[in-house]
């Protein structure tokens, strides 16, 4: 969805093809992609393809990039992706390594969920992470969210499968 979000710290906009540098910083780093779900960026140019073919306008998703309000840096993305199915609204994200821990994903998270509550009914948040993945655990701690299920997920190339917990938040 394309919308601007403001929290203490940060600005949270709609990317752009021209952020694809940005974005390459942490799509390119192993260790950021670890457990996402989209295989390792190879090429900035793959990557403004990507951003260049995204869909900004569909109401239930809001994808927005994580901007430092301070410098106006570019320095991660994320949001919610509403599943009717499952009357639930499934949050995603990912930042840079050098700014791991600084409580800027928890920030920006909340933030855009304040927003889509002002817009729409939420009835839940779910979010599924790699068991070993401990910070997206605390994350999803730090969004109110609980243990549901243990279950698995793969990176979207098929090159690696994951055991996984979903954690879950009711409204």
């Amino acid at each position: 969805m394309k919308v601007m979000i403001e929290t203490e710290r940060l600005v949270l906009r709609p990317l752009v093809p021209e952020d694809y540098e940005a974005v390459y910083k942490w799509g390119s780093d192993p260790i950021v992609n670890e457990y996402m779900i989209y295989p390792l960026y190879k090429c900035a140019e793959d990557v403004k393809a990507w951003l260049e073919g995204r869909d900004d306008d569909n109401p239930d998703s809001y994808d927005l990039g994580i901007e430092l309000k301070e410098t106006g840096e570019l320095i991660g993305s994320g949001g919610f992706v509403y599943h009717p199915e499952r009357d639930a609204w499934e949050v995603g994200y990912n930042i840079r390594r050098d700014q791991w821990g600084k409580g800027y994903v928890p920030e920006a998270m909340q933030g855009i969920l304040d927003h889509i509550k002002e817009h729409r009914t939420v009835r839940a948040i779910e979010g599924t992470f790699a068991k070993e993945n401990h910070k997206s655990q605390r994350v999803m701690e730090k969004l109110g969210m609980h243990y549901l299920e243990d279950t698995e997920f793969q990176k979207l190339d098929g090159s690696r499968k994951y055991d996984a917990k979903t954690f879950i938040r009711e409204f």
